[in-house]
């Protein structure tokens, strides 16, 4: 059977994508690895509220409102941050992920579950996808099927210079909070941040991103937990998932679209990605849709994705990829000195009162920040990782 697209991951931006294109009338076939959609491997699903709003998304999904978080310094002093109206949600994300994947099914998209996809040949007139089962054809392919995976290298698309790997275990919570707590410094996430995040009543997920041992790392942590009385001893299963850091040098080719995490289109200050996954999946669907509808599926054609996708995302992956790279770099004594400042002098409320304030466009709180920290002396300090390269 000939597909006009085949989808390769039922995660967010693959399901979307299926839901716009089989809402246009094309035979969409999505394929997923899994024996069912949801099934993930480290992902906290807070969502800002943009993004439930923009792409109405079922609030069934919701767990519970994100109003106020509260971090931790490498010293232990605190500093709370909240909000009148919550800017996010937690969210149960298999939930979330089952109800695009239904979306799509109603609009006409056809699901194969447990077809793990090793690899793409592009002919003349349509792709080939050789499966864990059976071969699909179609007229295109979108890549959607998360970070490592290889098709992209294999298409000569390159790979995505830069990643961390997240761990994560849901854990009993002893005191029930709504309150997500961010902690900081090298001893639990050196040059990142470890999170305990509440869920459902009683239970929380607690992890770190880390560029190495996360797993050691992560117990440590969950041992701190503990002994705060914030959780119970856990002897939890721990889940491991890699983050990129940086996109893919290319995300297309002749029938072929890349996109979301498989396409490194993530935000590097927090690895969070659903949000950015579903705008470029959107910009993925309607580049589809001129392609199919003119029978013209060139690199020029396709090429309008990576333009759309770079004009919406660029500038903000690359504001907040240095805000990462510099932050990464900073001893916890630096952390704590700008902790302190920001404590002292109140510059948080200022940052999160500011009308342009947003849950997901990041580089904008970054370059406010920056105008705060500059008259106090705190420039180079954010400079100085850059020095050496």
């Amino acid at each position: 059977m000939l597909y006009d697209v085949i989808i390769i991951g039922a995660g967010p931006s693959g399901s979307y994508a299926a839901q716009r294109l089989a809402a246009l009338g094309y035979k969409v076939l999505v394929a997923e690895q899994h024996e069912k959609v949801g099934q993930l491997v480290c992902c906290t699903g807070i969502i800002g509220r943009e993004c439930f709003d923009i792409f109405s998304i079922d609030k069934s999904v919701i767990l519970r409102e994100a109003a106020s978080a509260k971090f931790l310094s490498p010293g232990g002093e605190s500093l709370r941050v909240e909000r009148e109206t919550a800017p996010a949600y937690i969210v149960d994300r298999p939930a979330f992920d089952l109800t695009l994947a239904k979306r799509a099914q109603e609009q006409g998209a056809e699901y194969l579950l447990g077809a793990r996809v090793r690899s793409i040949g592009v002919e003349k007139d349509f792709v080939q996808l050789e499966t864990s089962g059976e071969d699909l054809v179609g007229k295109t392919a979108v890549i959607a099927s998360g970070f490592g995976s290889t098709l992209g290298q294999k298409l000569k698309l390159g790979r995505v210079a830069d990643f961390v790997i997240g761990a994560q275990a849901e854990v009993a919570a002893i005191n029930e909070t709504n309150e997500v707590e961010v902690y900081l410094g090298s001893k639990f996430a050196p040059g990142f941040f470890a999170w305990l995040v509440p869920t459902s009543e009683g239970k929380a997920l607690a992890g770190l991103l880390s560029r190495h041992r996360p797993g050691l790392y992560l117990k440590d942590f969950l041992s701190h937990l503990s002994k705060q009385g914030k959780i119970e001893a856990s002897t939890a299963r721990i889940s491991y998932g890699g983050v990129p850091l940086r996109p893919l040098p290319k995300t297309y080719r002749e029938r072929i679209i890349v996109v979301g995490d498989a396409a490194g289109q993530t935000k590097p200050t927090t690895g969070g990605g659903i949000y950015y996954d579903l705008l470029c999946a959107q910009i993925a669907a309607d580049v589809l849709h001129q392609a199919l509808s003119s029978g013209n599926f060139s690199p020029k054609i396709f090429a309008r994705y990576e333009k759309g996708w770079h004009s919406k995302l660029s500038t903000e992956l690359r504001i907040d990829y240095w805000a990462r790279r510099s932050f990464e770099r900073l001893s916890d004594g630096q952390i704590e000195k700008i902790f302190h400042l920001i404590c002292s002098s109140g510059i948080h409320d200022t940052l999160l009162n500011a009308k342009d304030f947003s849950f997901d466009w990041h580089s904008r709180l970054i370059l406010n920040g920056l105008r705060h920290l500059i008259p106090r002396g705190m420039l180079q300090m954010l400079r100085a990782p850059f020095k050496d390269r």
